[in-house]
């Protein structure tokens, strides 16, 4: 078993790899705690208690970060147009959602539960990485107890999403990303490069829903929106980003992975480009030497991945 902290924006993709989590059965879900990022960090942590009760999901919730690690960064909008204004597709979320919250700040219980389980917990990030480099500011040790960070995130080899050079959650929050990429814990980023190979067309998501029971449907209702906006970039589907994240964790060998330090770009045109120092390559003395080796997937079988993500949203717990 596999135990997870979930670090999330809930968010249309990230509905859909909180329910992979949730149902795999080698996941053991011990955490989930919400940041900002496709909505307001208030709007996502009320995402993250509706989906908690609709899927009667156990883990505890723990609201994150409102604003980036420098807070002196202009904020930009919400991605409503992607998302839709209640960050999950318009499905009409209630206002309020009457579930209790974790008493800790995300960051907190980020380092009392990798604590409590040293060397066992991985820590799957989708959104801005803001809660996972707080962690790293307020104790520091704790990236020696942590067994894995699985990042969704960045661009190395293709072009980015939000600007030419950068993909949105590492440009949301790059000194955060870069303070994540630099630390001494095993790190594997799942971005682009890879994460765009994977259309999980409306035919799979009607197939899901029809043999995955209410939950899978709330989640093909969650995930109709998200559709229409990706009809301008892929035929008849949706990239799911955040659910590649959570397969790597069970099934790595459907990626491939190439290792080196990686350093986030923090301003200027670039702002939030990742930039991998290949492993064993010379160069002059910079800004990425002695830093941790980092695995960047470059690789993937999209069509495994599909059918992983699709057959346990569709028969898991």
């Amino acid at each position: 078993m596999h135990k997870v902290i979930f670090d999330t924006d809930p968010g249309v993709d990230d509905a859909m790899a909180l329910l992979f989590l949730h149902r795999h059965p080698e996941i053991d879900l011990i955490g989930i705690t919400t940041v900002f990022g496709n909505a307001s960090v208030e709007t996502t942590t009320r995402n993250a208690l509706f989906l908690k009760h609709a899927w009667n999901i156990a883990a505890p919730v723990a609201k994150g970060l409102g604003e980036t690690l420098n807070p002196d960064r202009s904020h930009v909008g919400w991605p409503t147009g992607i998302h839709g204004e209640d960050g999950l597709g318009n499905i009409d979320v209630p206002e309020a959602i009457d579930m209790p919250l974790d008493p800790r700040p995300a960051h907190r219980f980020i380092i009392d539960t990798v604590r409590a389980n040293p060397g066992q917990v991985t820590l799957v990030a989708v959104g801005r990485m803001t809660n996972l480099a707080l962690a790293l500011r307020d104790d520091p040790e704790v990236a020696a107890l942590v067994k894995e960070v699985v990042i969704m995130g960045g661009a190395f080899d293709v072009p980015g999403n939000i600007t030419p050079a950068a993909e949105a959650n590492i440009h949301g929050d790059p000194e955060a990303a870069d303070a994540v990429m630099t630390a001494s814990w095993p790190v594997t980023v799942i971005g682009l490069d890879v994460t765009t190979k994977t259309v999980m067309t409306r035919a799979k998501l009607i197939d899901i829903a029809a043999r995955g029971g209410a939950s899978a449907k709330l989640l093909s209702d969650i995930s109709q929106f998200y559709i229409t906006f990706y009809e301008q970039h892929v035929d008849d589907g949706m990239i799911v980003h955040d659910s590649c994240a959570c397969v790597y964790v069970v099934a790595p060998h459907l990626f491939r992975t190439r290792s080196g330090s990686i350093r986030v770009l923090c301003g200027g045109i670039a702002d939030g480009q990742t930039i991998q120092k290949p492993y064993g390559r010379l160069f002059p003395p910079n800004p990425w030497d002695g830093l941790p080796s980092q695995n960047a997937c470059v690789g993937i079988e999209a069509e495994a991945v599909l059918k992983l993500i699709g057959d346990t949203l569709a028969n898991g717990r």
